[in-house]
């Protein structure tokens, strides 16, 4: 019949097949006959077997990285195109729902590190902080374990100490209880710097966007409710806190918590305003109704653990209060960590600064000697604010983007490293300072606007320095301001190699030493050698070099 094979093909055929099975079979039943003929005639070889198992697992070692590198592809693939899909559906463009090629995709991925193009601003999605995941690794959960095993041995040293110093146990926390002194007055300040921010700018922008499609005078409206924004940002954020820790002689960890929040309003409030005025001027260009966000919006944002406002953001399902509870435990943990820190391995180094003249040797030995306490405490402020502080506010607030860092750790250049150690810094930086900046003059002065950013940053870190430590001495600032940016274009993305991993690590603790011995340094001094009548110039210039030839 038409249509039908022959018996003597279709046979052929079968058998070929059964051939190729029954022989695919044979393969795989050949080591299993192997070695039960070896265990029926009683010649069990244990060294073939042993090296049969050792190249087995050779070739799943060769085989584990090609897979992981396959799915880490697809893993780039998807969640690029989930990136794109919303950026189609933020911008309302139909024709921008096309996607490019699975390369243009990877590198896109690459390069742009899941951040949306400028103009759309940052896209928010729901995903966890990286050390949650990691340390449901056994491996990664260990290194924690690791470094609860050092908090347990500095309690242990200091108990010991101790009680053969006094013949008790001395459990009396001098240090922090002088850290964080004069704390209702922190309380209040806090409280006043809150309200302001969050009445002040609302009230501002509200009138000014009610008004503004009424007004004959656009340019000269807006210029007004601009200069008395900036009156605000100036004057009531950034004079009156000031004052309070000076007036009030604030001890130093009390400071910092006023002068960091007083720096986190001032972000908070030009977010607020940068992301809505252009909505503002939009809506009237296209005579649509003026958006004005609610005033639970604005107060959800200024608790939120972002620095960049949105009317909303991706919400988890419930809150874990557990899960809260044991970040702010860690929080506490890390705290009395550096405290241990200062007690077994500062304090003993720097107490008797005075004793000793002042000279290159003995700067070098204290940078080096400055290196282990100092990385310890690097680890422990990133671990404790970054991760547990803020992602504790995140739980409670329900707030899903947990991406606070990135794998920093991980960096071969700088400019990685200063783009993913503070994810929420480091956005407002890029839109509102660099952004700005090329949006102001022209594009093709990114090198100008990458300086301004640098410099933007290393004021505000001495800035907070000075304050808090009650003088002045630009060592932060030096070390960010050249060193960082020169290291920031000599280190770049181009390097890719393990060894400059290596090279940024080594640089990374050499500059804690640095940082940690030069301020405690200057501390202790002004703190054994004070002086009676103090000018300005007393203020700024270094008292380590001195110290020791006044007695």
């Amino acid at each position: 019949m038409v249509g039908e094979e022959k018996p003597s093909v279709r046979n052929r055929r079968l058998n070929s097949s059964t051939y190729e099975t029954l022989e695919k079979d044979e393969n795989q039943r050949r080591p299993e006959e192997e070695v039960t003929q070896t265990l029926n005639n009683g010649r069990l070889d244990i060294q073939q077997l042993i090296r049969k198992k050792i190249q087995l697992t050779a070739e799943a070692e060769q085989l584990k990285p090609v897979f992981m590198k396959e799915v880490d592809n697809y893993f780039d693939e998807f969640v690029t195109s989930l990136i794109e899909k919303s950026t189609s559906l933020d911008s309302c463009n139909p024709s921008a729902t096309s996607f490019s090629t699975l390369s243009e995709r990877k590198e896109h991925h690459r390069i742009k590190e899941l951040r949306a193009p400028p103009e759309h601003g940052k896209i928010f999605v729901s995903r966890r902080s990286l050390l949650d995941e990691l340390f449901e690794v056994d491996h990664i959960r260990t290194i924690y374990h690791m470094f609860i095993a050092l908090l347990i041995l500095f309690i242990l040293s200091t108990l010991v100490v101790d009680y053969i110093d006094e013949g008790r146990l001395v459990l009396e926390f001098n240090l922090l209880s002088y850290a964080f002194g004069k704390f209702p007055t922190v309380i209040w300040a806090w409280w006043t710097m809150f309200l302001s921010t969050l009445t002040i700018p609302y009230v501002l922008f509200q009138q000014w966007a009610k008004g503004y499609p009424k007004s004959s005078y656009p340019v000269i409206y807006s210029l007004f409710y601009g200069l008395l924004f900036m009156v605000f940002q100036i004057i009531g954020l950034g004079c009156g806190p000031t004052y309070v820790v000076l007036a009030y002689s604030l001890p130093p960890a009390s400071r910092f918590i006023v002068i960091l929040e007083q720096v986190r309003f001032v972000m908070k409030a030009h977010s607020f305003v940068r992301e809505n005025v252009p909505r503002v001027l939009a809506s009237i260009k296209e005579k649509s109704n003026v958006p004005i966000p609610q005033v639970n919006q604005y107060l959800y944002f200024l608790f939120a653990p972002t620095l960049i406002y949105r009317d909303s953001y991706p919400r988890t399902a419930t809150i874990r209060w557990s899960y809260v509870a044991t970040k702010f435990a860690q929080v506490f943990g890390c705290l009395f960590y550096v405290y241990y820190i200062f007690e077994r391995l500062c304090a003993p180094l720097f107490r008797n600064i005075k004793q000793e003249p002042f000279s290159m040797r003995v700067l070098v030995l204290c940078v080096f000697n400055s290196i282990l306490p100092g990385v310890l405490i690097f680890f422990l402020a990133f671990f404790a604010f970054l991760h547990c502080w803020l992602n504790a506010f995140a739980e409670m607030l329900r707030f899903g983007d947990r991406m606070f860092y990135k794998d920093w750790w991980n960096s071969t250049s700088y400019a990685n490293y200063y783009r993913t150690w503070n994810v929420v810094v480091h956005d407002w930086l890029y839109y509102y300072a660099y952004q700005d900046f090329l949006w102001f003059f022209s594009k093709r002065f990114k090198a100008a606007a990458m300086l301004s950013v640098f410099a933007v940053s290393a004021v505000v870190h001495e800035y907070a320095l000075a304050l808090c430590l009650s003088f002045f001495y630009p060592v932060l600032f030096v070390l960010f301001m050249f060193f960082g940016m020169a290291f920031n274009f000599i280190v770049n993305d181009r390097r890719k190699r393990p060894i400059w991993n290596v090279m940024m690590w080594t640089s990374i603790f050499l500059g804690q030493g640095v940082i940690l011995c030069f301020y405690s340094q200057e501390w202790y001094a002004r703190q054994h050698c004070p002086l009676k009548n103090p000018t300005f110039l007393d203020y700024i210039r270094p008292r380590s070099w001195t110290c020791r030839y006044q007695f």
